[in-house]
């Protein structure tokens, strides 16, 4: 006759590890598991990139059977598409809800500092998305996802050239050399976060509204953030 764990464990005054596990397992809602497995693996992902990471181990660190990662994601493509997803939105969003100010200079250092932002407060997420990925191409690349924001960009530097005198139709080009220019800085400076980040956001901003013809010995912000 089977003895029924919860009873065995409590006609001894404890429960058991295994029990334990059960109780949280039935504790833990169908949303709030899949929130635990997008944590864990967005932390794994980062760690050690797509090939590295394993459903064995994402569902080891959650406490539960394989089956339940197939069951909210179906597979770890699954899982690292819905954490791609997530990732890119919250930096487009972030990139997008920056760009208030009216001089385009001060607009250049809301970008800057939206992205610099990003890696600051997601660093792991920013890894994941500069990495490359069997199914990356199906959840937007890094390159893709700065040519979203560079769409962003070239409608005020469109706006810009005209009242200028400059050719409009030469704005997405420069859109995407400026967020490429911020991109790529930023890929380097995640590791290093040497300067501190009001002081990358100044020099990134010296180059590109001076050239090197005209840059400042000593870069300063006009706008309001100062770090």
């Amino acid at each position: 006759m089977a003895i029924d764990d919860s009873s065995a464990s409590n006609s001894k005054g404890k429960h058991s590890p295994a029990s334990t596990r059960r109780a949280r397992r039935v504790r833990m809602t169908g949303a709030e598991r899949r929130e635990q497995l997008l944590d864990i693996g967005r932390t794994l992902f980062a760690e050690r990139g797509y090939e590295g990471t394993s459903v064995e181990e994402i569902a080891a660190k959650a406490g539960v059977s394989k089956p339940v990662v197939y069951e909210h994601f179906g597979g770890k493509e699954g899982l690292y598409a819905v954490v791609v997803d997530r990732e890119m939105r919250q930096l487009l969003d972030m990139v997008t809800g920056a760009l208030t100010a009216g001089h385009p200079r001060e607009l250049l250092e809301q970008a800057a500092f939206a992205l610099l932002d990003y890696i600051e407060t997601f660093t792991d997420g920013f890894r994941i998305l500069v990495r490359d990925s069997p199914v990356a191409q199906s959840t937007g690349t890094f390159a893709s996802l700065i040519s979203d924001i560079a769409t962003q960009v070239e409608d005020i530097l469109g706006l810009e050239f005209k009242a200028r005198g400059f050719d409009p139709k030469l704005a997405p080009m420069y859109a995407q050399a400026l967020v490429g220019m911020v991109a790529l800085t930023g890929q380097w400076w995640v590791d290093t976060r040497k300067p501190k980040k009001a002081e990358v956001a100044a020099h990134l901003v010296n180059l590109a509204w001076h050239g090197l013809g005209n840059l400042e010995a000593k870069p300063r912000l006009i706008g309001h953030r100062k770090n």
